[in-house]
């Protein structure tokens, strides 16, 4: 299989699971229900956000259509980048990874476009309906980010110095199958820069000489 096939294979099955579980979570719970899969340490529970990963988010309408719309934008620059490095025959785990990091943002560019439009809205008593009859909850664009994967690792209390010893939670963000493809994907990078970026390296020799 050619690096171009195993590239598109990636971004495809990247892209069937994760629609696959937020869609499954979308119309079988409803919002903020929680399902222990690992005990107390791994949950399933359904937040919805509008916008960034781990829940982060721009605030308001237009800033939904900026967040939108850098993404849609970032998308665009991956995928030429992306086709660069196959033509110059980079690093395969390089093409990988921005294989990877192009699935995980196009998974939820699908939501933040086109979930607004074909889902009724989620409430904590009621989980969505797919197609609804009176049409979805949103408009183009406006549609909110499916999240679901949450990992409390660490509970406990600060010092009583310390913010009063308020609780503390680690690791308190939820996210999904595209925030998690984009988070491994960047930490292989970094870990692995001078092996995936070698191809640069005999350029800046020959500057140098």
């Amino acid at each position: 299989m050619t690096i171009t096939r195993k590239s598109i294979l990636i971004i495809l099955l990247i892209l069937l699971a994760d629609q696959t579980v937020k869609i499954l979570v979308k119309t079988h719970m409803s919002l903020y229900q929680q399902i222990p899969v690992l005990g107390d340490w791994g949950i399933l529970h359904f937040v919805e956000n509008n916008g960034m990963a781990f829940g982060l988010a721009i605030p308001g309408s237009f800033g939904k259509i900026i967040l939108t719309t850098f993404r849609i934008g970032a998308v665009i620059a991956i995928g030429f980048y992306l086709r660069h490095m196959i033509m110059i025959k980079a690093h395969t785990g390089l093409i990988i990874t921005l294989s990877m990091i192009m699935a995980g943002a196009l998974g939820n560019i699908i939501d933040s476009v086109f979930y607004g439009l074909i889902f009724s809205e989620s409430s904590p008593v009621q989980a969505a309906t797919m197609f609804p009859e009176g049409g979805g909850y949103s408009s183009l664009f406006h549609g909110k980010v499916v999240d679901m994967f949450y990992f409390p690792l660490i509970r406990g209390n600060y010092p009583e110095w310390i913010r009063e010893g308020a609780s503390f939670i680690f690791f308190r963000p939820v996210f999904n199958v595209s925030d998690a493809s984009i988070s491994v994907a960047v930490a292989i990078i970094l870990f692995n820069q001078k092996r995936f970026f070698s191809h640069v390296i005999p350029q800046e020799q020959e500057v140098i000489s």
